[in-house]
C-alpha cells in the first residue's frame, strides 16, 4: 500500500458533523433507490459520473430547484460536441436565488475595509430587484448584456439579478481594472447598460474613477446607459458624462414599481459571459448556461461545502474573478453572505480575519496568498477563538503542505480546511471539500460528484498515484455554452480539445493519490494565476509594446509562497538601458491600464526571447526554467540558446 495511505489525517469530521451534513442526507437519499449502499465516497462518485444523467436529475429534484417543463431527458448527447442538458427544462435563476429566503431574513452583509457596514433583507433585497428590473426593461430584451464594472457590493448583485430576470446576460470587472482592460473585454461582449462605482476604496486609499467612467463613454459606442453607483457616498456630477444616470435615482422613480415578474428561459440560456486569456490575443469571452451554473454551484455550495439556510458564508473575492459568481449562487440556499470589499491586509491581516467573529462566519472563503500572510506576521488564534467556524475554503492557487499546517495549528484544529479547484472555464469546481472526509496534509479532499476527472499521461494513459494532466472524460452541466465570436467553433476547441480527442483539457497539472484526494501542481500551459485571477499574457504584452525603449517581452509565473509572481523579461532596443526608473514606468503603465494584479514582481533584461520557428513566443519552456522543470521539444524552439539566460532566475 502506498506510505500516503497510511499517513495519518490533519483532520478527520466526528460522527456529528457528518450525520448533519448534506453530503450525508443525499447519499443516503440515492442509496435509497439502489440495491445496496455505497462502500466509500469512492464509489459515491464512481456512480455519479457513471450513471450522471440520474445523478444530474437528483440533484435538480433534491434541492426543490423550481422549473417549469420535463427533465426528460436529461441529456441528448453525451459528448462534448454540443450543450444538450435537460433540453426541456425552462427557469429563472433569479427566482431560484431569491425565493427561498424569508422576507425578514438577512440576505447579505456588506462590509467595508473602512468599518462601513450595512444589512439587506431578502424582502428588500427583491424589491430592488424589482425596481431595477422594470427600469431596464425600457433597455433590454432577452439576449442583451449587461456590464458591471463595480466593486464587491450588493449593488453589483441586484443588477446581476435584475438582468437575468428578463433573459440578459450579466458580466462584470472589478473596479481596480484599467480602461483598456475594461475595454479589452466589454467591446467584445458589448453591453448595452453598464453600472459603474464611481471610485472604490483598497488599503486606506479612495481611488476616484470619474475620468476612466468618462473614458469608457466614449469607447464603449454600443452601451446606452450608465447607472453610477456612489458607494463612498462622494456625490456624482452627472454634467461630466454624457449618457449617465445615477443609480440611487431608480428606486425614487415614482413612475416605477417594486414588483417583481420573473421570466422563464430554457435551461441552456446565456446568463454569464466570463473572460478567460489565453497567451495571444484578446480575453477570450466565455458564455454559460443560467441552469448548468446554478446545479453545479448547487452541488459544490450544498454538497461540498454543507451551506445550508441556516448558515453564514462570506468569501473574499472582486467581481473580476469567477469566485464572485460562485459566490453569489449561496443565496439559493436563503443563507447569509457577507460582501467584503477592500484589501484583507488592511489595516493588518489578523484584524481582517477577525470578521469570523463578528459576522459569526460558518464557512470563509480566502486563498493560499493570504493564509501565508496571515502566517508572516506571526499570528496565533486562542483556543476556540472562532466559535461559528465549521470550513475554511480556499482556492486561486495550490495549497501548500505547510499551510495546513498553520491552519491547524494556528488557526483552529477542529476546522475542515477544503482547497478547492477549477477554473472561470467551467465557473466551477473539478476537485472540492467533502464534510464527510477527513483531510491529509496538502490534499485537496476529493474529486466533485458528477465530474469525471482523471489525470493522464502525455499520450492520454490514465494514471494513479502519479503527476499528470487534468482532464474531463465526460460532459457536464457547466461546460461552457460557447465562446463569443468563435462562430465556427476553432477557439473553443482549441481552448479545451486540443490536446485528447473528446476529452477536457484543462491545463493543470495534478496527481490523484490512492485514497482519493488530489494534489495540485499548478498549470500547465502559459495562463498566469495570480491570487486565483487568470491572466493572458497578451494583456501584459499590449502595454509593452508601447514603450519605444522596449523591443520584445515575455511574461510568466513563477510559483512562490504557495502563489505566482508574475515576472516580465524585456529585450532592450539597441543602446537602451532597463533603470529603475524604467521599471517603474513599465509597472506604473500596466497597472494604469489594466490591474494592480497585472503588474509584475519582478523586471528583468535578457538579451533574446525564444521564439518557435513558426514564429510563437515560447512562454511555458521559459515558465519551467524559472520553476525548475525540465524542458521538452527544443528542437521546435528557433533560437534555444537563449533559453540558458533565464536559468539565472530560478
Amino acid at each position: 500500500m502506498n506510505q500516503e495511505v497510511l499517513a495519518s489525517p490533519l483532520y478527520e469530521p466526528n460522527d456529528v458533523r457528518v450525520l448533519k451534513s448534506e453530503m450525508y442526507a443525499f447519499k443516503k437519499h440515492v442509496e435509497s433507490m439502489l440495491p445496496k449502499p455505497f462502500d466509500s465516497y469512492a464509489d459515491f462518485h464512481q456512480f455519479s459520473v457513471e450513471h450522471k444523467e440520474h445523478f444530474w436529475r437528483e440533484i435538480l429534484e433534491y434541492f426543490s430547484v423550481q422549473y417549469s417543463g420535463r427533465t426528460t431527458p436529461v441529456l441528448k448527447e453525451n459528448n462534448f460536441d454540443g450543450y444538450t442538458w435537460f433540453p426541456e427544462v425552462k427557469m429563472s435563476f433569479a427566482k431560484n436565488l431569491l425565493e427561498r429566503g424569508k422576507n425578514h431574513d438577512v440576505a447579505i452583509v456588506s462590509a467595508l475595509e473602512n468599518g462601513s457596514r450595512k444589512e439587506l433583507r431578502y424582502g428588500e433585497l427583491k424589491s430592488q430587484v424589482g425596481f431595477l428590473s422594470n427600469y431596464l426593461k425600457q433597455y433590454l430584451a432577452a439576449g442583451d448584456v449587461v456590464g458591471a464594472y463595480m466593486p464587491n457590493v450588493p449593488e453589483t448583485i441586484v443588477t446581476m439579478l435584475a438582468a437575468n430576470t428578463m433573459g440578459a446576460t450579466f458580466t462584470s470587472t472589478s473596479s481596480d481594472f484599467g480602461v483598456e482592460g475594461v475595454v479589452d473585454r466589454f467591446s467584445e461582449s458589448k453591453p448595452k447598460i453598464v453600472i459603474a462605482a464611481i471610485g472604490y476604496e483598497y488599503g486606506g486609499k479612495y481611488f476616484d474613477l470619474t475620468e476612466r467612467i468618462i473614458e469608457l463613454e466614449k469607447r464603449l459606442t454600443g452601451t446606452e446607459c450608465f447607472l453610477l453607483v456612489d458607494v463612498y457616498q462622494k456625490g456624482i456630477d452627472l454634467s461630466r458624462f454624457t449618457k449617465a444616470k445615477k443609480f440611487s435615482d431608480i428606486f425614487s422613480d415614482a413612475s416605477l414599481s417594486g414588483v417583481l415578474k420573473y421570466e422563464e428561459f430554457p435551461f441552456s440560456h446565456p446568463l454569464y459571459i466570463m473572460y478567460s486569456s489565453g497567451t495571444t490575443g484578446k480575453p477570450k469571452c466565455i458564455v454559460h448556461s443560467q441552469g448548468g451554473t446554478l446545479l453545479q454551484h448547487i452541488k459544490e455550495l450544498g454538497l461540498h461545502s454543507d451551506l445550508k439556510r441556516e448558515k453564514t458564508i462570506m468569501f473574499f473575492t472582486t467581481c473580476g474573478w469567477m469566485m464572485w459568481n460562485w459566490f453569489v449562487s449561496s443565496l439559493y440556499f436563503g443563507s447569509k453572505i457577507i460582501l467584503y470589499e477592500g484589501s484583507p491586509a488592511f489595516p493588518s491581516p489578523k484584524e481582517y480575519f477577525e470578521i469570523i467573529n463578528r459576522e459569526e462566519i460558518n464557512i470563509f472563503g480566502t486563498s493560499p496568498k493570504f493564509l501565508k500572510a496571515l502566517e508572516d506576521v506571526g499570528t496565533v488564534f486562542p483556543e476556540n477563538h472562532f466559535p461559528t467556524l465549521e470550513t475554511i475554503l480556499s482556492t486561486g492557487s495550490p495549497l501548500l503542505p505547510e499551510q495546513y499546517d498553520f491552519v491547524y495549528q494556528k488557526v483552529k484544529a477542529e476546522v475542515l480546511l477544503a482547497s478547492i479547484s477549477g477554473g472561470t472555464d467551467i465557473l466551477g469546481c473539478f476537485m472540492l471539500g467533502n464534510p464527510m472526509l477527513p483531510v491529509y496534509r496538502g490534499e485537496i479532499q476529493c474529486l466533485g460528484l458528477g465530474m469525471d476527472v482523471k489525470a493522464f499521461s502525455d499520450d492520454g494513459k490514465e494514471l494513479t498515484n502519479s503527476e499528470g494532466e487534468l482532464v474531463c472524460v465526460s460532459t457536464f452541466p457547466s461546460r461552457p455554452l460557447y465562446f463569443l465570436n468563435d462562430l465556427d467553433q476553432n477557439k473553443i476547441k482549441d481552448a479545451y480539445f486540443n490536446k485528447f480527442t473528446n476529452v477536457w483539457y484543462h491545463g493543470d497539472y495534478i496527481k490523484i493519490t490512492d485514497h482519493g484526494s488530489v494534489v495540485v501542481f499548478g498549470r500547465s500551459d502559459a495562463t498566469l494565476n495570480p491570487g486565483g485571477v487568470r491572466i493572458g499574457t497578451a494583456e501584459i504584452y499590449r502595454q509593452t509594446e508601447s514603450l519605444s525603449f522596449i523591443q520584445d517581452s515575455i511574461c510568466v509565473g513563477k510559483n512562490t509562497n504557495g502563489d505566482v509572481d508574475v515576472i516580465l523579461f524585456v529585450k532592450l532596443k539597441t543602446k537602451e538601458v532597463l533603470t529603475p526608473e524604467r521599471i517603474k514606468e513599465i509597472k506604473q503603465l500596466i497597472k494604469n491600464n489594466t490591474t494592480p494584479r497585472h503588474v509584475p514582481r519582478e523586471i528583468h533584461a535578457v538579451s533574446d526571447i525564444p521564439y518557435t520557428r513558426s514564429g510563437k513566443k515560447v512562454e511555458l519552456a521559459v515558465n519551467k526554467i524559472i520553476n525548475g522543470k525540465e524542458i521538452n521539444n527544443l528542437e521546435a524552439i528557433a533560437n534555444a540558446e537563449c533559453l540558458e539566460e533565464f536559468k539565472k532566475f530560478i
